[in-house]
């Protein structure tokens, strides 16, 4: 009888328990279901409609997806090799960058450490308009611009090049300033990771002949930090696939010139904001979502344990 009434006062203690734990998730789990859950349903549901924004949307089943992969030749043939380049550069380039500058302020002393880190992330969190405002100065299209005045002086070129509205330069461009910007969260949760390194592993594998930094990287640092890498990986891959602001700032227009640096969020906000065609850009932004899913896995995949 006893035992029964501790088993039971256990139980009433871990459904106690349990109910704090829901009352502090609580919070969270209602603006996750309101601003992540309800807006990717809606946007489900509207990519089965036509839907202007005035009337009411009408059903068309697939027919936004049929038409996306086998009459948009604007989005086969343009904006999704560009994304795809632009994610595929930026997104590894951006993530090893992050790695490797994580783990070499990790080798300095915590005053330079701390200046530089903040020096690498500050242009995550710039904003566009100064971002764009910056470039635009680098690249702007007449002697006054800095490249035609180095490439002039340097006798590379005879006339200024348009930089930002010459088909040829605008995606090129476009990663260069993702590649600077891609120093974000990902990079703060790595080197966050390499600081809080046990160093007592360190210790062990210079017993055991590891003679230098490279090797610690390879065999300590990187297999002991993976959920942090993890982190990054997935931020890095998120960040590629939705930056698009970059390539119609510069430009002025969007669709940006030639399609040069058209991306999927741009085609998204084409379709849904100044076309006004939202069952469309429902659509381009589920199969967005679903690109970012399908790379996400792979990176879970790759930086979990078996």
């Amino acid at each position: 009888m006893v035992e029964q009434m501790k088993k039971r006062n256990k139980i009433a203690r871990k459904e106690y328990g349990n109910k704090q734990a829901y009352v502090f998730l609580g919070p969270y789990l209602i603006l996750f279901i309101i601003f992540i859950i309800v807006p990717i349903a809606i946007a489900i549901g509207l990519s089965f409609t036509n839907f202007n924004t005035i009337e009411k949307p009408s059903f068309v089943g697939f027919m936004n997806y049929v038409t996306l992969l086998t009459k948009d030749e604007i989005f086969m043939q343009y904006v999704l090799p560009n994304t795809v380049t632009y994610a595929l550069i930026v997104g590894p380039g951006g993530y090893a960058l992050s790695f490797l500058l994580a783990w070499a302020l990790a080798q300095l002393s915590p005053a330079p450490r701390t200046i530089l880190a903040l020096i690498l992330y500050s242009p995550s969190i710039t904003s566009g308009v100064a971002m764009t405002a910056l470039w635009k100065i680098l690249f702007s299209g007449d002697q006054t611009g800095y490249i035609n005045a180095w490439l002039i002086q340097a006798g590379i070129i005879t006339e200024p090049i348009r930089w930002l509205i010459d088909a040829r330069f605008l995606l090129p461009i476009i990663i260069i300033i993702g590649l600077w910007s891609s120093m974000g969260v990902g990079f703060l949760a790595i080197l966050a990771g390499i600081l809080n390194s046990d160093e007592s592993l360190y210790e062990a594998a210079a017993i055991d002949g590891v003679k230098n930094r490279f090797q610690e990287m390879i065999y300590i640092t990187i297999p002991t930090m993976k959920p942090q890498m993890l982190f990054a990986a997935v931020m890095t891959i998120v960040g590629a696939f939705q930056n698009g602001a970059i390539g119609v700032q510069l430009s002025g227009a969007n669709p940006t010139p030639g399609y040069a640096g058209q991306l999927i969020v741009n085609h998204i906000e084409d379709y849904g904001f100044i076309r006004y065609e939202m069952g469309y850009a429902a659509a381009v932004s589920v199969v967005l979502l679903g690109i970012v899913y399908v790379f996400s896995t792979v990176s879970k995949r790759l930086f979990t344990e078996d």
